[in-house]
């Protein structure tokens, strides 16, 4: 059977990170969390390569906006797809000037994450069941 396919999710609040690897885990995704800016890095650092990164902006260490422009000047981290999962209102300029592939709104709509992920990293057969 194939590897799951992988997502980082990036957040500092608990619950939505909770609530998002709980719901993503039993879409059959293989989900690792990190809450702050720094863990994101520090996992790609030691090998981490998710299909896509869901990036909250706002953190206290290092944020979303700084996390992005270290990932995109990291020509081997630079082409993981990225899609902002916040609740600071984003412009299309802004979305733009971070080079994502998206961006959804807090509070989520649960089709609109599903669809958005499943666009990047294609799920397991059989949801919930771990495949490695």
């Amino acid at each position: 059977m194939e590897p799951r396919s992988c997502l980082l999710v990036v957040d500092d609040d608990h619950d939505i990170l909770l609530s998002l690897q709980d719901v993503l885990e039993m879409e059959g995704y293989h989900v690792t969390t990190a809450t702050t800016g720094r863990e994101a890095v520090e996992s790609l650092e030691r090998g981490l390569r998710p299909d896509l990164i869901l990036l909250d902006l706002m953190m206290p260490d290092i944020s979303g906006w700084a996390f992005r422009a270290w990932q995109r000047s990291r020509r081997e981290y630079a082409s993981i797809p990225v899609v902002i999962v916040s609740g600071q209102g984003l412009s299309s300029r802004d979305v733009a000037s971070l080079g994502v592939e998206g961006y959804l709104p807090k509070p989520l709509d649960l089709d609109e994450l599903l669809a958005t992920v499943a666009r990047f990293a294609p799920r397991d057969e059989q949801p919930g069941v771990a495949s490695w």
